[in-house]
Protein backbone atom coordinates (compact mmCIF):
# COMPACT_ATOMS: atom_id res chain seq x y z
CA UNK A 1 0.00 0.00 0.00
CA UNK A 2 1.20 3.57 -0.88
CA UNK A 3 1.79 5.82 1.85
CA UNK A 4 -0.06 8.97 1.58
CA UNK A 5 1.68 12.60 1.57
CA UNK A 6 -0.26 14.65 3.89
CA UNK A 7 1.47 17.60 3.27
CA UNK A 8 3.53 19.64 0.84
CA UNK A 9 6.54 21.81 1.08
CA UNK A 10 7.77 24.09 -1.17
CA UNK A 11 10.43 26.82 -0.65
CA UNK A 12 10.41 30.54 -2.24
CA UNK A 13 13.10 33.30 -1.22
CA UNK A 14 13.37 31.48 2.36
CA UNK A 15 10.17 30.80 3.18
CA UNK A 16 8.62 27.16 3.20
CA UNK A 17 4.63 26.95 2.30
CA UNK A 18 3.07 24.38 4.06
CA UNK A 19 0.06 22.65 2.41
CA UNK A 20 -2.56 19.85 3.48
CA UNK A 21 -3.71 17.27 0.67
CA UNK A 22 -6.29 15.85 3.08
CA UNK A 23 -9.27 17.81 4.50
CA UNK A 24 -9.23 16.16 8.32
CA UNK A 25 -6.06 15.22 10.27
CA UNK A 26 -7.41 13.01 12.64
CA UNK A 27 -5.16 10.20 12.96
CA UNK A 28 -1.88 9.34 14.75
CA UNK A 29 -0.08 8.33 11.78
CA UNK A 30 -0.99 11.03 9.63
CA UNK A 31 0.05 13.47 12.46
CA UNK A 32 3.42 11.46 12.85
CA UNK A 33 3.87 11.52 9.23
CA UNK A 34 3.47 15.36 8.97
CA UNK A 35 5.41 16.15 12.12
CA UNK A 36 8.40 13.97 10.16
CA UNK A 37 8.77 16.29 7.39
CA UNK A 38 8.30 19.47 9.13
CA UNK A 39 10.87 18.30 11.72
CA UNK A 40 13.49 17.77 8.52
CA UNK A 41 12.60 20.98 7.23
CA UNK A 42 13.46 22.72 10.62
CA UNK A 43 16.60 21.01 11.62
CA UNK A 44 17.72 19.85 7.61
CA UNK A 45 16.76 23.26 5.98
CA UNK A 46 18.11 26.88 6.91
CA UNK A 47 14.38 27.64 6.52
CA UNK A 48 13.49 30.06 9.37
CA UNK A 49 10.09 31.70 8.21
CA UNK A 50 7.10 28.98 7.60
CA UNK A 51 3.61 29.52 6.37
CA UNK A 52 1.16 27.12 7.23
CA UNK A 53 -2.11 27.25 4.83
CA UNK A 54 -4.56 25.35 5.71
CA UNK A 55 -6.85 25.97 2.90
CA UNK A 56 -9.47 22.86 2.62
CA UNK A 57 -8.68 22.02 6.15
CA UNK A 58 -12.12 21.48 7.70
CA UNK A 59 -10.99 19.20 10.72
CA UNK A 60 -8.29 18.56 12.48
CA UNK A 61 -6.98 16.76 16.26
CA UNK A 62 -5.41 18.31 19.01
CA UNK A 63 -2.11 16.79 18.09
CA UNK A 64 -2.16 18.95 15.28
CA UNK A 65 -1.91 21.96 17.73
CA UNK A 66 0.36 20.77 20.27
CA UNK A 67 2.75 19.95 16.87
CA UNK A 68 2.02 23.83 15.44
CA UNK A 69 3.18 24.61 19.28
CA UNK A 70 6.48 22.53 19.04
CA UNK A 71 7.31 23.88 15.45
CA UNK A 72 6.55 27.38 16.76
CA UNK A 73 9.02 26.45 19.79
CA UNK A 74 11.93 25.05 17.56
CA UNK A 75 11.88 27.60 14.69
CA UNK A 76 11.87 30.28 17.50
CA UNK A 77 14.81 29.17 19.67
CA UNK A 78 16.52 29.26 15.58
CA UNK A 79 15.45 33.09 15.17
CA UNK A 80 12.32 31.99 13.11
CA UNK A 81 9.00 32.45 12.88
CA UNK A 82 5.55 30.54 11.96
CA UNK A 83 2.53 32.28 10.33
CA UNK A 84 -0.91 30.60 9.86
CA UNK A 85 -2.98 31.42 6.48
CA UNK A 86 -6.42 29.93 5.10
CA UNK A 87 -7.60 28.74 8.64
CA UNK A 88 -11.42 27.84 8.34
CA UNK A 89 -13.26 29.91 11.02
CA UNK A 90 -14.98 27.33 12.86
CA UNK A 91 -11.20 25.92 13.34
CA UNK A 92 -9.91 29.54 14.41
CA UNK A 93 -12.16 29.00 16.83
CA UNK A 94 -10.52 26.06 18.66
CA UNK A 95 -7.10 28.56 18.61
CA UNK A 96 -9.04 31.09 20.67
CA UNK A 97 -10.26 28.18 22.94
CA UNK A 98 -6.72 27.23 23.32
CA UNK A 99 -5.16 30.72 23.71
CA UNK A 100 -3.17 29.71 20.81
CA UNK A 101 -4.25 32.76 19.27
CA UNK A 102 -1.80 34.67 21.31
CA UNK A 103 0.65 32.71 19.80
CA UNK A 104 0.08 32.75 16.09
CA UNK A 105 -0.18 35.04 13.41
CA UNK A 106 -3.30 34.54 11.36
CA UNK A 107 -3.55 35.72 7.75
CA UNK A 108 -7.08 35.06 5.48
CA UNK A 109 -4.76 33.92 2.60
CA UNK A 110 -1.53 32.69 1.30
CA UNK A 111 -0.85 35.54 -0.38
CA UNK A 112 -1.35 38.17 3.02
CA UNK A 113 0.89 35.57 4.79
CA UNK A 114 3.75 35.63 1.83
CA UNK A 115 3.22 39.83 1.90
CA UNK A 116 3.41 39.70 6.01
CA UNK A 117 5.82 37.58 6.75
CA UNK A 118 8.58 38.52 3.76
CA UNK A 119 8.42 42.63 6.28
CA UNK A 120 9.38 40.18 9.79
Amino acid sequence: MEQQDFIDITTEDGIALITFNVPSIVDVSSVESISRKLHSLIDDTDVLKVIVDFDGVKFFSSMVLGLLVDIWRRLGEKGGTVVISGIDPQLSRVFKITNLDKLFQFYPDRQSAFDAINKI
